[in-house]
């Protein structure tokens, strides 16, 4: 005598096929985000994002300021702002004054 899996048991096991699958395919599109993500770093690192020239870096008291070569825009990373204003008034004065042409 053969025995046929209930429906319950079919349903179950269709889950599982098709969590397996799902999961599957989550990796596959984090593994294509990340390579994105990579891609548009290789693009735009270093760039301005006014006009897509070079940023040189400079660096003045430990804050390190990237000033486009082209449009002269004047960047700072995630922190440095905090930094710049904690500079005393003579300082900040300085600091402007390096990048004045």
């Amino acid at each position: 005598m053969v025995l046929k899996p209930s429906e319950k048991e079919e349903e179950y096991f269709a889950r599982m096929e098709f969590e397996r699958k799902k999961k599957i395919e989550k990796e596959k599109h984090k593994k294509l985000a990340e390579k994105e993500k990579e891609r548009h770093k290789e693009l735009h690192f270093m760039r301005c994002p006014k006009c897509g020239m070079e940023l040189l870096e400079i660096d003045y008291k430990s804050i390190k300021v990237d000033k486009c070569s082209e449009c002269d825009g004047i960047w700072l990373d995630a922190g440095e702002m905090e930094t710049v204003s904690r500079l005393e008034k003579s300082g900040l004065e300085k600091l402007f004054a390096v990048f004045k042409k």
